[in-house]
């Protein structure tokens, strides 16, 4: 893979790696599609991430993806959610963002997975977490539906933003990293005071 490969996968695995801070499952079943319809170029065959194109993959993905959507939207339970989330949207930032940099020298590729990667899907999670937080403190988590809403189409739209257009989508990604970190410490700030 080319410098130019290189900086265009790790922006897309980055972008992705932000979507599945908001939604942890649809970023990698989109991005698992995209491989196996070969929209997105990526040799899998004989790397640990083999199984990742495989039909099994992709249903189990696909159905734990509405699950998710689906649970968000009934209060307490998305609060519940969020503490098997975190950890799981960091797993899926990283492997999303090592899976698209396949092919590139294994150092950079972890490196950018486990720092890049896996740090914007916690610091996007983190934020939801502390958005979704305030939402049923303050009004009994009958908001909770708009916060589910505004995160499922963050999700989907910066998934497919980052398989269509990686470039964009790492500038988008950060934006929406700078906004949300910036959002979340004047949330704490305010409840703190």
């Amino acid at each position: 893979m080319d410098e130019a490969g290189v900086i265009l996968a790790a922006l897309m695995g980055i972008s992705l790696a932000a979507a599945s801070g908001f939604r942890v499952f649809l970023p990698p079943f989109l991005l698992s599609l995209a491989i196996r319809a070969d929209f997105v170029e990526v040799d899998l065959v004989g790397t640990s991430f083999e199984f990742f194109e495989t039909t099994p993959a992709i249903i189990i993905l696909g159905v734990a993806s509405i699950a998710e959507f689906a649970a968000f939207y009934v209060p307490w339970v998305d609060s519940l959610l969020d503490t098997i989330a975190s950890p799981a949207a960091i797993i899926a930032g990283i492997s999303m963002t090592a899976i698209v940099m396949e092919g590139s020298d294994p150092a950079v590729q972890w490196a950018i997975a486990i720092i890049a990667g896996g740090g914007a899907s916690a610091t996007i999670q983190g934020a939801t977490v502390t958005t979704r937080g305030l939402s049923s403190t303050f009004t009994l988590g009958y908001a909770n539906s708009l916060v589910a809403t505004s995160e499922n189409v963050a999700s989907v739209a910066l998934t497919i933003v980052a398989l269509l257009a990686p470039l964009v989508a790492g500038i988008f990604a950060v934006v929406i990293i700078v906004i949300m970190t910036k959002r979340t410490i004047s949330k704490r700030q305010s409840s703190d005071s």
